[in-house]
Order: structure tokens, then C-alpha cells, then sequence
């Protein structure tokens, strides 16, 4: 079975740092255009910051500047490192990536599990 396991501390002061993890697990042949996504109490779901194919980095306005996406493509993985957070940053986060299958190649647009971070003193 193929899938996304996230990880990561879920309980963080403000301004304090998180770094959470996303791996693929199951026959992978590659990760392609990853992301972190998030959804607020009574928000809808929205982009944090993704990878696209080619390795740039976007980011949410809203994170610009505390927020670094980055990637293992060896152990297909993805990170997010959160620097300087905010009570606002509370959500759950959702790592999201094209997976291609292997033995056929077919690509699978899969999502984690979801880890609820919470920022508060």
C-alpha cells in the first residue's frame, strides 16, 4: 500500500520553531510536487507551501519568511520548517504528493494523515 506518514512535535510556544516530516512508504518509484497544506478551526483547507517539480519552493503569503519547505529525494520525503510561529499558525497540517507507483508508473495524488499543531503559551 502506498501512503504518506507524517511526524512532528504538535505542541509549540509563540515564536518558537516545528519541523514536521512527510514520508512515502510502499513500492515508489519517485515523489513528484509535494506540499503542505493546512486547515484552521472553521477555515477552509489552504496551501502552506509546495515543491514543484523541478525543486522551487512557493509559499503562502501568509508564511513567507518563517516557513521553508524542503525535500529528500532519495528517501522521498518532504519537510516544513516552521520558524517564529504565531497563535494564528494553529491547524491541522497535510503533506500532499504526486506518487508514482511502481511496478506501472501511475501516479497517485496522496495526502497524510494530518498532524494538529498547536501554538499557544
Amino acid at each position: 500500500q502506498v501512503q504518506l506518514v507524517e511526524s512532528g512535535r504538535v505542541l509549540v510556544q509563540p515564536g518558537g520553531s516545528l519541523r514536521l516530516s512527510c514520508a512515502a512508504s510502499g513500492s515508489i518509484i519517485s515523489m513528484n510536487i509535494a506540499g503542505w497544506y493546512r486547515q484552521a478551526p472553521g477555515k477552509e483547507r489552504e496551501l502552506g507551501a509546495d515543491l514543484s517539480g523541478d525543486g522551487r519552493p512557493n509559499y503562502a503569503d501568509s508564511v513567507k519568511g518563517r516557513f521553508s519547505i524542503s525535500r529528500d529525494n532519495a528517501k522521498n520525503t518532504v519537510h516544513l520548517q516552521m520558524n517564529s510561529l504565531k497563535p494564528e499558525d494553529t491547524a491541522v497540517y497535510y503533506c500532499n504528493a504526486h506518487l508514482i507507483r511502481s511496478p506501472d508508473y501511475r501516479v497517485l495524488d496522496s495526502w497524510g494523515q494530518g498532524t494538529q499543531v498547536t501554538v499557544s503559551s
